[in-house]
């Protein structure tokens, strides 16, 4: 069982960032960045809950959305993880590389 905490956190922050971001940085590429994310995570963790299903794309919902769908898609990926076998902890740190790599784009 992986621990996930590294990845909540990551992920914690930078939705608040979203969250907490003007709308002129959401428009410059700060919301685009996160729905990327976003839409990564909930892949992944289609591919852990699911492997042999074909995954499903998360819809764009909006530049003030994005934070929300970042959350969901990430804390549905952690808890597919911490379910999964020790095996999987480099998926949580591939996680965490990821949010982190999106972040310092939407947030330079």
């Amino acid at each position: 069982m992986p621990d996930t905490t590294e990845l909540l956190t990551a992920l914690d922050h930078f939705a608040d960032q979203l969250r907490a971001a003007p709308q002129s940085r959401l428009q410059r590429g700060a919301a685009a960045e996160g729905l990327g994310l976003a839409r990564e995570l909930a892949l992944r963790a289609q591919r852990v809950e699911a492997p042999g299903r074909e995954p499903l794309i998360m819809p764009d919902a909006g530049m003030f959305a994005v934070a929300d769908q970042l959350t969901v898609a990430g804390t549905d990926l952690a808890e597919e993880l911490r379910r999964a076998p020790a095996s999987r902890a480099r998926e949580v740190d591939e996680a965490v590389r990821l949010i982190r790599g999106a972040e310092r784009r939407a947030f330079p």
